[in-house]
């Protein structure tokens, strides 16, 4: 079986969540079994694995209805997409594609670095549920990165196609000897962007009541958002990282109280698998998606309420809590591993590919039905 894999949504210079999602699968799969990766960028073979790859065009490209006639060129008996926008128009190979989240039909902000004319598409796009069915039903399998998720696409009836769960992972980071120690500093630490359904407000508020508290973002951050945030708390300790490499994040993140997330809405939660990995306590908002992830390890609050947020992370000071809660995400970690999110994949491609590759035009119901396969050695192109 002949596999490639869509890594045009690798980002250039430093992972988003879709971006890493594709380096760590993409990783796995590629020790079980040979793959091409498709870019539309070089630049992108910076983050991920030193792998056979072919460069098409981008995903924004007013190509991308009919990638499908550059991709058939490799003559691949499988394509897998880590999302669900890739375009099909004329392939005669498996497809299988992600949806990741229905986060942006109740909070229609497109991502801020899209193309104006994405960035309208994008919000059409999620005015009504008939185009994702129309998309995910072109596809002879969809993937998800959570029950959470899947239980949102039957809900919503978004495909007739099926769905299996293959989970983000963080396993990337060392995991330390357990149990470990509490920090001295009072530290916290948030990873995220600043759209307003991440509800960082929350967390400025929470820090004001907090004074022996330092509050981290991460991310980057714009000279506005950062000045609003900033009177919003006057009395909060923050501290703006505007962006930080991976190796200064997992150093936060080990000498840090918590990891706090206020978000009303996510598709998966990489940052608290990070964090948790690491052993570092997860107070998150009470949300189903934060609650699947964090398990009994994190501690949980009502996002509308920043005083919520401050009696959990208080909770932290009780004798022998923070202790337990570390040694308690360290283990709930450990079911996320890239590893056996490739081989659940795997299993997916195999027989879809192996059904295209014993000859015919389409993939059998049987074959949909089970999922998937895998392909043969690719050339590169320099």
């Amino acid at each position: 079986m002949k596999l490639v894999v869509d890594c045009r949504y690798t980002r250039i210079g430093q992972h988003d969540g879709i971006s890493r999602f594709t380096a760590g699968i993409v990783g796995e799969l590629g020790k079980r079994h040979p793959l091409t990766m498709l870019v539309n960028d070089r630049r992108q073979l910076d983050l991920l694995p030193d792998l056979p790859w072919e460069l098409v065009s981008g995903p924004t490209s007013v190509r991308e209805p009919f990638v499908a006639r550059q991709v058939r060129r490799l003559r691949p008996d499988v394509v897998f997409s880590p999302m669900q926008t890739m375009g099909s128009w004329g392939r005669d190979y498996a497809l299988v594609l992600t949806l990741h989240d229905l986060i942006y039909y109740e909070n229609r902000t497109p991502p801020r670095d899209l193309p104006a004319p994405i960035r309208l598409l994008w919000r059409l796009y999620h005015l009504a549920w008939w185009p994702q069915r129309v998309l995910l039903d072109r596809a002879d399998a969809v993937v998800t990165v959570s029950a959470t998720t899947a239980s949102l696409m039957r809900e919503h009836r978004l495909t007739k196609r099926p769905v299996t769960v293959i989970p983000n992972a963080a396993d990337d980071l060392p995991v330390p000897a357990s149990p470990r120690p509490r920090p001295e500093r009072n530290r916290l630490v948030y990873m995220g962007s600043y759209m307003p359904y991440k509800n960082v407000d929350a967390l400025v508020l929470a820090t004001a009541q907090l004074p022996e508290y330092e509050l981290h973002l991460c991310s980057r951050i714009g000279d506005g958002e950062r000045a609003r945030l900033t009177r919003l708390a006057p009395d909060a300790r923050l501290v703006f990282h505007d962006g930080v490499t991976d190796a200064e994040y997992a150093d936060l993140l080990a000498g840090a109280t918590a990891l706090v997330h206020a978000s009303r809405a996510e598709g998966f939660g990489i940052p608290l698998v990070e964090a948790m990995r690491v052993g570092t306590p997860v107070v998150a908002s009470d949300i189903p998606i934060f609650r699947e992830i964090g398990g009994d390890a994190a501690v949980f609050f009502d996002p509308d309420r920043p005083d919520d947020l401050v009696g959990a992370v208080r909770r932290l000071e009780e004798p022998g809590e923070w202790e337990s809660r570390s040694t308690a995400s360290i283990e709930t970690a450990a079911r996320f591993t890239w590893a056996a999110s490739a081989e659940r994949l795997l299993e997916l491609l195999r027989p879809l590919g192996e059904a295209r590759a014993g000859g015919g035009a389409g993939v059998s119901r049987a074959a949909r039905r089970r999922g998937a396969r895998a392909p043969r050695s690719p050339r590169r192109r320099a």
